[in-house]
């Protein structure tokens, strides 16, 4: 539950609460029941996205003229921490779809690129993938081997992309490839891919610590003809690019660190007034209560910090460094509050059924994808140091 004081501090209005609201309605009665078993067998949720498109999720900062929600970025955050609390593999796949492909899309994209492709992806009748990581191409972004061969009315694609969340479920694809190796970060580009052009092959699915339930593969190109007019900005735009939505993508899974710690905050709060321990409930020991306390207070902090990034996001403000400390410090909150929710279920927080050791599985991965910690250290150290 969102804290009064954060809600008049920020000053949410009525259309955010609501947002906030039917996030968490739809997570409760639509995540909750199968999430167990959707983890366990690394089974994508397929009716749940649609559900999501259907109540406008899955575009949430694009324009009505394009299909989408035409909602601001607080109101994204309030909704990724919702479903978070619940099903963070769910979350990826909606924070994918709304930060890195349909808002590239839309900032970027040529009328044409938005008018195929937008409906559609907020809809969720198909959703969307971005491919930059390579085997030797994760952190340094800037080592792309995957290769676009300039052929004058198309572009040639080879090479292979690894870690790509939705990647055997998506349907469009932005690929971030070299072009012109001379010029290094200048001669990159994104193309858009669709999953039927003929080259394209998908990997199988990798069988992962968290977040089980968003399918992860490795993509491989060869040969692959893409058209010209599949290239997202001018040429040698690639990189830039890739930048500019990472650094809205970090807000989204800062939001979706904190809903992970946000949830196993309620849950340890649940069970420690319930479980009793020396003839109390063990909410009454001092040990738990020195636990719930520091949890609560890292939860708060870290949904200030990403409240203030969304926010310099929607005021047309620099967010580079916001951003950054918002998932360094609500990743590191997430890992955090998941390990203590584990303690404080002692040995039922070892067993599927009370949903923790599953949280503490799905935080680590905050810390790592769309930028480590140790990549938003580097980026907040230049900003402050400017």
């Amino acid at each position: 539950m969102l804290p009064d004081v954060i809600s008049s501090i920020y000053q949410l209005s009525e259309e955010q609460l609501a947002v906030r609201d039917a996030a968490r309605d739809f997570a409760q009665s639509e995540l909750w029941a199968g999430v167990i078993e959707r983890d366990e067998h690394q089974k994508f949720p397929a009716a749940q996205v649609k559900k999501m498109g259907e109540l406008g999720f899955m575009g949430m900062m694009v324009s009505p003229t394009y299909g989408g929600s035409g909602l601001d970025t607080v109101s994204y955050v309030l909704a990724m921490e919702e479903i978070s609390k619940v099903d963070a593999s769910c979350s990826v796949i909606m924070s994918v779809n709304n930060s890195l492909v349909c808002w590239g899309l839309e900032k970027y994209g040529t009328e044409e690129q938005k008018q195929k492709y937008l409906p559609r992806l907020c809809s969720g009748e198909i959703i969307g993938a971005f491919a930059l990581s390579e085997p030797e191409a994760g952190s340094d972004a800037t080592s792309q081997r995957t290769t676009a061969e300039d052929k004058g009315d198309h572009y040639l694609l080879n090479g292979t992309k690894n870690w790509i969340t939705n990647g055997t479920t998506a349907s469009v694809y932005l690929v971030i490839a070299q072009t012109h190796p001379e010029l290094k970060s200048r001669g990159i580009n994104v193309l858009i891919v669709d999953k039927d052009m003929p080259g394209f092959i998908q990997g199988p699915k990798e069988n992962k610590l968290g977040i089980r339930g968003s399918d992860t593969c490795s993509l491989m190109f060869t040969d692959v003809v893409v058209p010209k007019e599949n290239r997202i900005g001018d040429d040698g735009f690639g990189f830039k690019f890739a930048m500019q939505v990472l650094a809205g993508g970090r807000i989204g899974i800062a939001a979706q660190a904190l809903g992970i710690a946000s949830g196993a905050l309620e849950l340890s709060l649940k069970y420690a007034k319930e479980r009793k321990a020396f003839g109390v409930p063990i909410a009454q020991h001092q040990a738990i209560q020195f636990k719930l306390a520091d949890m609560a207070t890292n939860v708060d902090a870290a949904r200030l910090l990403c409240l203030q990034a969304a926010a310099d996001k929607d005021n047309h403000a620099d967010y580079a460094k916001s951003g950054a400390m918002a998932k360094l410090f609500a990743s590191k909150t997430a890992m955090d509050a998941a390990v203590e929710a584990v303690q404080i279920h002692g040995g039922y927080g070892f067993v599927k059924e009370y949903h923790v050791e599953r949280l503490m599985r799905d935080a680590k991965i905050t810390q790592i994808y769309e930028g480590t910690s140790e990549i938003q250290k580097i980026v907040i150290s230049r900003e402050i140091l400017k």
